[in-house]
């Protein structure tokens, strides 16, 4: 089966990788599908199953793991469980686009090492834990200990921001959407 390449963002919660992945998927739309993440956890607000996320339970999931049909997945939070459906990846790659992952920082690092050359990882940087912090609040999707949660685990997913292929600093979103394009269009322009 012929295979495409793999882009991945990951970031800490709040940290802007949705928006940049959603500014890429509209104007790289014949290059770009967004690879839809599986979970256990409740659906939030307006979010929509097969768009958003595949949902899942707890048992429906475990049962695919041991099935072997994740290329990642992790136990996020306790009970609450996110992967990658190897099925996602290959009808994307059958429809003759490259992936696009928005993504938790070990989910990335667990790609890219299983993908190399075919993946590129960037990190998405927030300013400081101070402003994500503001930003995780004014969503008003979390409650104060989901919050302290995001804070504490940021706060360890950025130490590993060397582990990735490069950054991307979102301070401004401008100049962060400018720098995924060049970054994103260099990698998949690349024949390599």
């Amino acid at each position: 089966m012929e295979t495409g390449k793999l882009v991945i963002f990951s970031a800490p919660s709040g940290s802007g990788k949705t928006t940049i992945v959603r500014h890429l998927l509209k104007v790289m739309p014949d290059k770009l599908a967004f690879s839809i993440s599986a979970t256990s956890r409740p659906k939030r607000g307006v979010e929509e199953n097969g768009k958003d996320y595949h949902y899942l339970s707890g048992e429906e999931f475990k049962k695919k793991v041991d099935a072997g049909e994740f290329l990642e997945w992790e136990e996020v939070y306790a009970g609450v469980y996110y992967g990658t459906l190897k099925s996602e990846v290959e009808r994307i790659w059958a429809s003759g686009k490259n992936v696009i992952f928005d993504i938790d920082v070990e989910g990335g690092l667990n790609l890219k090492n299983q993908f190399k050359d075919k993946a590129l990882a960037v990190f998405v940087m927030p300013p400081s834990i101070k402003i994500l912090e503001e930003r995780l609040r004014s969503r008003s999707t979390d409650s104060p200990e989901s919050i302290a949660r995001r804070v504490a685990k940021a706060e360890k997913e950025l130490k590993t921001a060397e582990l990735f292929d490069t950054f991307i600093l979102n301070e401004h979103l401008e100049t962060a959407l400018a720098k995924a394009e060049k970054v994103v269009g260099d990698f998949l322009s690349n024949t390599k």
